[in-house]
């Protein structure tokens, strides 16, 4: 049992963050659907939320002394993908690269780390009721077990961090990463995906870094583990913080790695305006990417009608259903959909031109991938997640728990919000009240 005692969950939890449908029903939130209409719509069963944890003693507890004030802050973030463990109601979750936000000085926006001594780990919890507990978890380290920590690793390349104010440059650091997805191997050891390179890490039962995979021609030194330029080099494209969201373990062991948004090629305009994206397949045997896939999100409307920015959409999470069959979820921040896609050899574009930066038009560029002679993933909606009352917004982990059943966890941001309101005259967090929080979702037509 992981040595911590959950603290008192807060009040103030939004509509949003899952309440019980009986109660959201009596608000005339739901409407007024039969109940036959209910019983054949997807529909929440349950939620359950995370208790309030202090950061500085979570971290501590795993690493001493690496965080020496937490600023208030409590354990979040732990949305940004999760994975059975094995029992019922457990899982294994990853938090991303710790608390950060945005301040804008001189019109410019700063990347600030409130907690830059916190650590990314990954955590195990049980849904019990109404209440997520943590069983165990594990920090990310280096080869000789230090932390990796969450800061950027490339001047000139990320974001360079500030911080909690934006008002002090902190340190880029190349061992830090920004994790998003995990699966767990066979053996125990567990495989992670990272938005700063991109890249794919495979880390040990207990959390050291054995490789961390990265785009050719990134030229990361200074690392205090292997660094392997296995993947192709036109991911060195990615958008900032857009790099790998998704990742998926395909029953024989072949993983699926989600780019969460178009390249920026052949620069960001062509990038923010595109919808296509891609998945990539990676062999662990062979240590390769063995397949590409191109992967075209539904315009921007139709995922959120509140939306018309198609720079908004994203990829957050990929879940293996069957032999090369995989769950896709397209969302922006208020709204998801999931797709089922299949993984056919008809589809590869890795041997073709669209890894070359200097295709033109690029494949990013290209108003109909398909018109273009370029095989696109065909894909069906399984369900539309704006659609079912009690779903929380930013949904960023799916995990199948049986054919008829998803969990679905939010990223909470630590209860963190962008610009200086963020924290108190005190530098003490101004907690936006986003819990995180696990839904049930029963599809009737399965999976």
């Amino acid at each position: 049992m992981f040595p911590l005692a959950v603290g008192r969950r807060r009040v103030h939890r939004s509509v949003a963050a899952g309440v019980p449908l009986a109660v959201l029903a009596a608000l005339g939130v739901t409407g007024t659907a039969g109940a036959h209409d209910a019983a054949s719509s997807p529909r929440v069963t349950s939620t359950a939320t995370l208790g309030d944890i202090p950061l500085g003693t979570f971290s501590n507890t795993l690493l001493p002394g690496t965080v020496g004030d937490d600023r208030g802050v409590d354990l979040g973030g732990i949305g940004s993908d999760i994975f059975p463990a094995g029992r019922t109601g457990e899982f294994w979750t990853v938090t991303d690269r710790g608390p950060n936000g945005q301040i804008k000085v001189d019109g410019k926006k700063r990347r600030t780390f409130p907690v830059p001594g916190f650590d990314p780990a990954i955590v195990k919890v049980r849904v019990s009721g109404d209440t997520v507990r943590v069983l165990d978890a594990i920090p990310v380290t280096t080869s000789s077990g230090k932390p990796v920590t969450g800061l950027p690793n490339q001047a000139g390349r990320d974001e360079a961090p500030y911080s909690y104010d934006a008002q002090t440059p902190l340190s880029y650091n190349p061992n830090g990463v920004d994790t998003e997805g995990i699966v767990r191997a066979a053996d125990g050891s567990f495989w992670l995906v990272d938005e700063y390179g991109p890249s794919l890490i495979h880390v040990s039962a207990r959390g050291k870094v054995l490789t961390r995979y990265v785009p050719k021609g990134l030229h990361l030194t200074g690392a205090d583990y292997p660094v392997v330029e296995a993947l192709p080099a036109v991911l060195l494209h990615r958008k900032t913080n857009r790099g790998f969201e998704g990742l998926a373990q395909l029953p024989g062991g072949d993983l699926v790695m989600a780019l969460q948004s178009p390249l920026s090629l052949p620069d960001g305009d062509a990038g923010d305006a595109s919808r296509t994206t891609r998945l990539l397949r990676f062999s662990p045997k062979r240590q390769a990417v063995t397949a590409e896939y191109a992967y075209r999100f539904d315009p921007v409307n139709v995922v959120d009608p509140t939306e018309d920015d198609p720079s908004e959409l994203k990829i957050s999470s990929v879940v293996a259903v069957g032999r090369d069959q995989l769950l896709v979820e397209e969302r922006t921040d208020k709204a998801a959909r999931l797709q089922l896609v299949k993984l056919t050899r008809g589809a590869d574009i890795l041997s073709g031109a669209w890894d070359d930066e200097t295709t033109s038009p690029s494949l990013e560029q290209l108003d109909d991938p398909s018109a273009s002679g370029v095989p696109v993933l065909r894909k069906r909606l399984i369900v539309d997640l704006g659609t079912v009352a009690g779903v929380p917004g930013k949904i960023e982990g799916v995990a199948r728990v049986d054919r008829d059943t998803l969990a679905l966890i939010n990223d909470n941001d630590f209860g963190m919000t962008d610009g200086s309101g963020a924290f108190d005259a005190q530098g003490r967090l101004v907690d936006s009240g986003i819990e995180t929080t696990m839904t049930y979702v029963r599809l009737p037509d399965g999976i």
